[in-house]
């Protein structure tokens, strides 16, 4: 399976989860995660969230998808970023594999995420987008998914596609 980027509004995806960029508390927020519970039914998913908070930094659960298109929230804290120097990065990449393993085991197909930790929390784009492009490729060596990376801004999607390039050229 695979790994792509798309420019869209990951609420509006037909996968069988969505990955919420989510605080520890498992609140609404803004950004992704505000318009997540927005889209979803903000009582009913509050109400789920409340059951499984709070979660760790890089930790993941799943609550149903309700109003949303996709049957399932994956719901993952990501790291505020710090400057780089206090484990962000092993953070990040925590929240992709554990949100894939989390998928695996609920023996979910496909799965879209946003660009976690890189809006409010401050993780500068192009580090966050070579986390994921990291995580996931490394995950889909051993497991068979179709992985999505949405995100709205059209400089991540040239950010991501100059990443996968170079990591193809470096394998030939």
């Amino acid at each position: 399976m695979a790994l792509k980027i798309l420019q869209a509004d990951i609420t509006t995806l037909k996968v069988d989860a969505i990955v919420n960029a989510a605080n520890t508390e498992l609140l609404a927020g803004g950004g992704v995660c505000g318009a997540i519970f927005r889209a979803a039914g903000y009582r009913k998913l509050q109400a789920a969230c409340n059951k499984l908070a709070p979660i760790q930094t890089g930790e993941a659960v799943i609550t149903p998808g309700f109003n949303l298109p996709a049957k399932f929230i994956i719901h993952t804290a990501g790291p505020i970023w710090q400057g780089g120097n206090f484990g962000e990065e092993k953070l990040l990449r925590a929240c992709y594999i554990n949100s894939l393993k989390l998928a695996v085991e609920h023996d979910l197909k496909t799965i879209a995420f946003p660009l976690i930790s890189s809006g409010i929390y401050g993780y500068p784009s192009l580090a966050a987008i070579e986390v994921a492009f990291r995580a996931i490729n490394d995950f889909l060596t051993t497991r068979a998914l179709d992985v999505t990376l949405a995100v709205l801004n059209p400089k991540f999607v040239d950010e991501f596609n100059l990443i996968a390039r170079r990591d193809s050229e470096a394998s030939t």
